[in-house]
C-alpha cells in the first residue's frame, strides 16, 4: 500500500490526520447544571494533579538555577490558560519538568525562555505545519518512546521505594491503580490515604503527659521565677499538651482525664497549652465539655499558657463564656498559685 507521497509501506502523519496551518475555531461550549455536575470531580482531579506537576517542576528547576519561583503566580497564570485553550480545543496543561529541564540545560533561565517557546510554536502550526505531514509515523513513535521512558522516571520511582512505608503505601496503590483503571480514580483515592496516614502522623507527635510532683524551672521558657523547683500541691494535676489539639488527640485527652478513678482524681486540674499551635472546633468542644463535667463535680479546671493564636480560636468560639476568666493564666506559675487558692493551702504547705 502507498501513502500520499507514493512511498510504500511507510505512513506519515497526513495520511492519519488532516493538517491545517491556522489556528482551530473558537467554540464556546454549551455550560448546563447537568454537564458541572458530571466534569466537577475530574476537573478537580486534574486541577489538583496540574497544581503539583507544575509547582514540582518549578522547585526542581529552582534547584538547578539558584532562584525562587512565585507559586502564586504560576497557578494564576496555569489556571487562566487552561480556562481560555478549550475554547480553541485544546487540553489542560501543567509546566513539564522535560520541557523546562530542556530550556534550562540550552541556556532560558528566565520566563522570557517559556514566552519565546510559546511562539515558536505558534509559528511552527501557523507556518511550517504542512512540513509536518511528511513526518513518518514510525519517527514519531520512536520520538514518543523515547520521551515515554524519560517521563517514567524509573529510577526515581526506585528511589522513593526506600522512602517511608506510609509514603510506599500511597505510591503504589496510586501507581497500580493508575494503570488498573486510570488517573483520576488513582489521584482521588491516593490523596484520601495520604490525608489519613498524614492525620495519623500528626496523632503519633501529640504528646499529652501528667505531671504530679514538681516541675523544674530551668526547662521553662515561659516564666521567670526563681525556686529551684515549682511544687504542685496535692490534689492537683498538671496536664501539659505538646502538639495541636484536634479531633484526633480531643478524645484521648479526654479519656485521660475522666478514666481517673475517685481516689486519684484531683481536685484542680491544670491544662498547659503552651505548646499548642493549634485547636479546631472539635478540641474546643471536648474541652468545653471537659470544664462542664469537672464543674458538676467540684473540679476547678486551670488553662495555663495559652497562645495567642489558640487564644483567638477560643474567643471566636465564645468558650471562655462557660469559663471563669480568673481560671485563664499567662504561664504555670501563676496557674498553680491559683490552685493554692482553691485548694486553701499556702505554698510552704504545698
Amino acid at each position: 500500500m502507498k501513502n500520499q507521497f507514493g512511498i510504500e509501506g511507510i505512513d506519515t502523519i497526513g495520511d492519519r490526520f488532516h493538517i491545517q496551518a491556522q489556528l482551530p475555531e473558537m467554540v464556546v461550549p454549551t455550560i448546563t447544571f447537568e454537564l458541572i455536575q458530571t466534569l466537577l470531580p475530574i476537573a478537580f482531579t486534574i486541577a489538583i494533579l496540574g497544581a503539583i506537576e507544575s509547582l514540582l517542576s518549578a522547585t526542581v528547576a529552582d534547584g538547578v538555577i539558584s532562584d525562587k519561583h512565585d507559586s502564586n503566580m504560576e497557578l494564576i497564570a496555569q489556571g487562566v490558560a487552561n480556562m481560555v485553550t478549550p475554547i480553541f480545543g485544546g487540553i489542560p496543561a501543567t509546566g513539564a519538568i522535560a520541557r523546562t529541564m530542556t530550556n534550562i540545560n540550552n541556556g532560558g533561565r528566565t520566563p522570557i525562555a517559556g514566552i519565546i517557546h510559546a511562539v515558536v510554536l505558534l509559528l511552527i502550526l501557523l507556518v511550517l505545519m504542512p512540513f509536518a505531514e511528511y513526518i513518518p509515523m514510525a519517527a514519531l513513535a520512536a520520538v514518543l518512546i523515547i520521551v515515554s521512558y524519560n517521563m517514567s522516571g524509573w529510577r526515581t520511582f526506585k528511589g522513593l521505594l526506600k522512602n517511608p512505608k506510609s509514603d510506599v503505601t500511597v505510591l503504589l496503590v496510586t501507581f497500580f491503580l493508575t494503570v488498573i483503571f486510570d488517573l483520576t480514580i488513582a489521584i482521588e483515592i491516593g490523596l484520601i490515604i495520604a490525608c489519613a496516614l498524614f492525620i495519623k502522623r500528626v496523632m503519633e507527635t501529640t504528646e499529652i503527659s501528667v505531671i504530679r510532683d514538681e516541675i523544674d524551672p530551668s526547662d521553662e521558657a515561659d516564666m521567670d521565677v526563681h525556686e529551684e523547683h515549682l511544687l504542685i500541691p496535692e490534689r492537683c494535676a498538671v496536664y501539659e499538651i505538646n502538639g495541636p489539639y484536634f479531633f484526633g488527640i480531643a478524645n484521648k485527652f479526654d479519656d485521660l482525664m475522666l478514666n481517673l478513678s475517685s481516689s486519684r482524681r484531683p481536685q484542680v486540674q491544670i491544662i498547659r497549652m503552651r505548646k499548642v499551635p493549634f485547636i479546631d472546633s472539635t478540641g474546643i468542644h471536648n474541652l468545653a465539655n471537659l470544664i462542664e463535667m469537672n464543674h458538676e463535680q467540684g473540679i476547678h479546671v486551670i488553662l495555663s499558657g495559652v497562645t495567642p493564636k489558640v487564644h483567638a480560636q477560643l474567643e471566636k468560639a465564645h468558650f471562655y463564656d462557660k469559663m471563669n476568666p480568673d481560671h485563664i493564666c499567662p504561664h504555670i506559675d501563676v496557674a498553680l498559685q491559683k490552685a493554692r487558692e482553691f485548694l486553701g493551702v499556702t505554698q510552704a504547705e504545698a
